[in-house]
């Protein structure tokens, strides 16, 4: 019988083979006893973080199924430990694992705001809302230390550059006072993930991320401060949280959102071993529901690439989860698809913190 050693508060305690190296390590254990309580407890993981020495910083995308084109990702790697993150297997790209490494080895772009600044400089840069972040979260734990995050909301404010925030914690209230000023300018929209509004799933879902109760209150104070806020129940596990669509959309209407989207479980690479590894050892009555209806929606496979596709799914019950959600956001009048944000005032920023409209 395969034994495995538990990490204490994380999504995973898994490290899949990247699927770019020729080397892999394997546990050994077979050899020892069941009994031996030193070698199977549990085990705290630290987290470790690495500065990452990159020149660049904002991003571009041209997948025609994602509505931003530019995004800038302070951190690569996420501590919060979601089981089901599709960014995992970014971090092969690092030469590392999308389980455990992905929520333990969190590279941190330091240098980020230096990097803004110049990026903003650029003659060939036209003003666009930026996403942050498209991939890992900007709020992440690590963000309370090395307020990276931050230092990039000081350089949109004084560019006049507006950005599009997408996050899970609500560590984003340390920042009200920047989104506020942002947001008097229109430079600024929130956007809030709540998968679930049960804290006994999210704590073993998504370990590390803020509760649904602090989510919410984040959103309301977001909403008393100007900011505008949209909600994004992502993702949407079909026979796991997809019941809970209604209460999620009618408790976020409440707190002030303005808007609700959604996207269908995503399972690429080494994600899908984690997810389902993590199913049958937290959530073993649901594991067989979930697995079946996840293929349902994807074509009798637990992951499907295509685009146009891949966010929503395809099926009875794909249709049944858009249908429900169209419902229920219409209801709570969570109708406002898209905030307008300005990209007329931009304006130059030079190395003194100051900035300057272009003159051509």
């Amino acid at each position: 019988m395969e034994q495995t050693r538990k990490a204490i508060g994380r999504g995973t305690s898994e490290n899949p083979t990247n699927r770019f190296e020729l080397l892999s390590v394997a546990q050994d254990l077979e050899h020892l006893d069941p009994s031996d309580a030193e070698e199977f407890a549990s085990r705290k993981v630290p987290t470790e973080y690495f500065a990452d020495i990159t020149q660049s910083l904002v991003t571009k995308n041209d997948s025609p199924d994602i509505s931003f084109t530019y995004s800038l990702n302070p951190y690569r790697g996420c501590a919060h430990g979601c089981s089901y993150c599709y960014a995992r297997p970014y971090h092969e790209y690092l030469g590392f694992s999308s389980g455990l490494d992905f929520e333990t080895k969190i590279m941190v772009k330091r240098e980020a705001p230096r990097l803004f600044r110049e990026f903003l400089k650029k003659r060939s840069w036209q003003c666009e809302v930026i996403a942050m972040s498209g991939v890992t979260d900007c709020y992440q734990p690590a963000e309370r230390q090395f307020e990276v995050t931050r230092g990039c909301l000081e350089v949109a404010l004084e560019s006049r550059q507006p950005l599009g925030i997408i996050t899970k914690n609500a560590l984003i209230l340390r920042d009200i006072d920047l989104l506020a000023e942002m947001a008097k300018r229109k430079l600024v929209c929130a956007n809030i993930s709540v998968t679930s509004l049960d804290q006994k799933l999210t704590r073993v879902m998504e370990p590390r991320t803020s509760s649904p109760a602090a989510r919410l209150n984040a959103i309301e104070k977001l909403t008393a401060a100007g900011v505008p806020v949209n909600v994004m129940v992502a993702p949407i596990i079909p026979g796991l949280n997809d019941a809970e669509i209604p209460a999620i959309l009618q408790a976020v209407a409440e707190r002030g959102a303005v808007g609700a989207g959604y996207t269908l479980l995503r399972l690429p690479h080494a994600v899908k071993e984690i997810f389902t590894t993590w199913l049958d050892e937290q959530l073993p009555e649901h594991a067989q529901r979930v697995r079946s209806r996840v293929e349902a929606c994807r074509g009798g496979q637990l992951y499907d690439s295509a685009w146009g596709s891949r966010m929503r799914g395809e099926g009875i019950i794909a249709e049944t989860i858009a249908k429900s959600f169209a419902v229920f956001r219409e209801k709570h009048g969570l109708t406002q698809h898209k905030v307008t944000l300005d990209t007329s005032s931009f304006r130059v920023p030079d190395q003194h913190g100051k900035a300057q409209l272009r003159m051509f």
